[in-house]
């Protein structure tokens, strides 16, 4: 992996953890002010307005991720595919727009102030040019500058929400850190791109492949937005809405870890595939799925360990149920890895979009049935349980459709070594449990064997992710005595 991926893995990987991270450093607090009740209602209006930004992206985030990354060496052609696709995007979401607004906020329902300051969100998506950065692997100013942003927000949550009355005050501020971080993306542009010349701008060219783009992308939401709609709508108590999503949102902290590396290989993948350099293209793929094991099982095994402990301390009183769907989706963090390689690294990029679409909508298929089936008998736990199964489902199909592409038992045999590390570290972690009293000494302590643990079985195995991580930490403490 070059010196410019490991850089970029890194500044995405932060931006992403941040994204999660931050929200997660307010959660005790916030979880103890609004209570369960208001955390299911800002996570089921939030569902409804991610819908529609979603129909007003279409395709284009991903799309025009990929287009940069084309022509990103030819400034000229960069310009004008930049400026096609932000006018494309902003008469797609104020289209969007216009729908939520009559359907919504001006709509019968006991929602009305949340959804109207969600019209915030959605301007802040229309002026997104993120994937323009990441187009042109240039991850360290999405990074800083939102960074900046989203620790403001993060300081005014702790000052203005105060009580569970303040539910419309935590609405705005998310809402303004999405508008703020987005339009302070627009800075950098004069360095990378001229200005739009109308009469050479053919923006409607796009529609069609970032509507190839969109439909696994609806696919996609069924069963990361949906579950929480449904679970709204089906089962009275918004609770159970809270609950599943503070448990989502915790491993998918962890998850971020491990799918980084597809935001920042996919334009590297795309590029090296344009040029026709297909051996280039495989080795990157080796060391994604390497990545993938190395990071996934400790993590999972790492929830299942500390979530009894982690959930009281947290979440604080009345999140008990947490616990439970910790554990029962923590298998997520492998499969949607795993697909993230497949799916994101591989079948997007080199122009396979036809058969990653029909895995994301076999997911979301599956994904829809298990939450009608599961939802009303057992709430929040049911859609947890429908989640595994669908990206099961995803994973399966996409190894399927790339079996001739990959050594598929050899890449399965090589999971051995990190399984088994992440299996003797459980062991250990389960042992600590019995010695230490449930609190944040026994959370951050198992977390503590287990890192050790993880990495001194996987030494004394001579693993390579070990010794690169080995020798970069050397690198840097030569580099730091020069």
């Amino acid at each position: 992996m070059s010196q410019s991926v490991k850089k970029n893995y890194l500044y995405n990987m932060t931006y992403q953890l941040l994204t999660l991270v931050l929200p997660l450093v307010t959660t005790p607090y916030v979880s103890r002010v609004l209570g369960a009740q208001n955390i299911g209602i800002y996570s089921y209006t939030l569902s409804i307005s991610a819908f529609f930004i979603l129909f007003g992206s279409l395709g284009i985030a991903m799309y025009g991720q990929r287009e940069i990354a084309f022509v990103r060496d030819n400034r000229e052609k960069r310009s004008s595919t930049f400026w096609e696709i932000v006018i494309l995007r902003a008469i797609t979401m104020l289209l969007a727009i216009v729908i939520f607004d009559i359907v919504f906020v001006n709509g019968n329902n006991d929602y009305r102030i949340y959804y109207r300051i969600l019209l915030l969100e959605m301007a802040g998506n229309v002026v997104d040019i993120s994937w323009f950065f990441q187009g042109l692997e240039d991850f360290r100013k999405t990074v800083m500058r939102n960074m900046a942003v989203k620790l403001a927000s993060v300081t005014c949550i702790f000052l203005f929400v105060r009580d569970s009355s303040d539910l419309p005050v935590y609405f705005l501020i998310y809402v303004f850190s999405i508008l703020l971080g987005n339009l302070s993306l627009w800075l950098y542009l004069p360095k990378f791109i001229y200005g739009p010349r109308h009469g050479k701008l053919h923006v409607f060219r796009h529609f069609k492949p970032t509507l190839a783009l969109f439909i696994p992308q609806i696919a996609i939401q069924v069963y990361t937005i949906l579950d929480r709609t449904m679970i709204g709508a089906i089962i009275a108590d918004k609770s159970e809405v809270g609950y599943y999503d503070q448990a989502q949102k915790i491993v998918k902290m962890l998850l971020t870890v491990v799918t980084s590396i597809g935001t920042v290989l996919m334009p590297r993948i795309a590029h090296t595939f344009a040029s026709g350099d297909m051996e280039k293209v495989h080795e990157y793929m080796r060391k994604s799925f390497r990545a993938v094991f190395f990071f996934a099982f400790p993590l999972i095994f790492g929830i299942l360990s500390v979530a009894d402990a982690f959930v009281p301390v947290f979440f604080g009183a009345g999140y008990d149920k947490v616990k439970l769907l910790m554990p029962v989706i923590s298998p997520i963090v492998f499969l949607i890895g795993m697909s993230n390689v497949t799916g994101i690294q591989y079948l997007l990029p080199t122009m396979r979009q036809k058969e990653y679409t029909i895995s994301v909508l076999a997911g979301s298929g599956v994904n829809f049935c298990m939450n009608a089936l599961l939802i009303p008998h057992f709430g929040a736990l049911g859609a947890s349980i429908g989640t595994v199964i669908a990206e099961t489902s995803v994973t399966s199909i996409q190894i399927f459709f790339t079996r001739r592409d990959f050594p598929w038992p050899r890449i399965i045999r090589s999971m051995g070594p990190y399984l088994l590390a992440a299996l003797v570290m459980f062991a250990g972690c389960l042992t600590f449990r019995h010695f230490v009293p449930a609190g944040w000494g026994s959370v951050i302590g198992q977390a503590l064997v287990g890192a050790l643990i993880y990495g001194s079985v996987l030494m004394l195995m001579k693993d390579p992710c070990v010794n690169m991580l080995l020798d970069a930490v050397k690198k840097r403490i030569r580099k730091r005595k020069v």
